[in-house]
């Protein structure tokens, strides 16, 4: 049921991660990056508007963060994996 969203519309440019002092780019990458993950560790069978709140949360939770250029693949693949696992509490959280 994944493939009912459509990954492409939460990529971002660096054109609207705003200013990182001349690392747009790498921030730019780093959020896609932490969306593809998250996207590709669903469950196939994961309900559609579940995973549209967990890749809607991908923004908030990184946007400011200044350790987000420097973030790691495995950084990025512990952090989705806490998400998936945990998934419950972070929509709860933010959903209610």
């Amino acid at each position: 049921m994944k493939e009912i969203v459509v990954i492409h519309d939460y990529l971002v440019s660096e054109a609207v991660v705003g200013d990182w002092e001349g690392e747009e780019e790498i921030v730019a990458e780093r959020i896609n990056e932490i969306y593809h993950t998250l996207y590709n560790l669903a469950e196939d069978d994961i309900d559609p508007e579940e995973l549209t709140q967990l890749l809607e949360l991908v923004w908030d939770a990184w946007i400011g963060q200044e350790s987000l250029p420097e973030l790691d693949m495995e950084d990025i693949y512990d952090w989705c994996r806490h998400l998936l696992e945990n998934r419950d509490q972070f929509i709860q959280e933010t959903f209610d």
